[in-house]
């Protein structure tokens, strides 16, 4: 039996108003985190290589194709 791997949650950054692991126009991964949404952040995945919470604000979530997902997931 094959499993499905499950779609990852990507995010643009359009914001980084005193965050200096964060670059403008860059997608990074978004990682689960019931809490922080709840809360208004995203767990993000940011230069530093490290996850850090973030205001949702600072980005917009988008959805890519699965042959993109699996690109990222090589060089994220």
């Amino acid at each position: 039996m094959k499993k499905e791997k499950k779609e990852q949650v990507f995010a643009l950054c359009v914001e980084n108003k005193d965050c200096e692991d964060l670059e403008k126009r860059k997608i990074y991964k978004v990682l689960p985190d019931e809490g922080a949404e709840i809360e208004g952040y995203l767990r993000i995945i940011d230069e530093s290589g490290e996850d850090y919470l973030y205001p949702q604000s600072y980005f917009v979530l988008i959805r890519l194709p699965r042959e993109v997902q699996e690109a990222l997931r090589v060089t994220m």
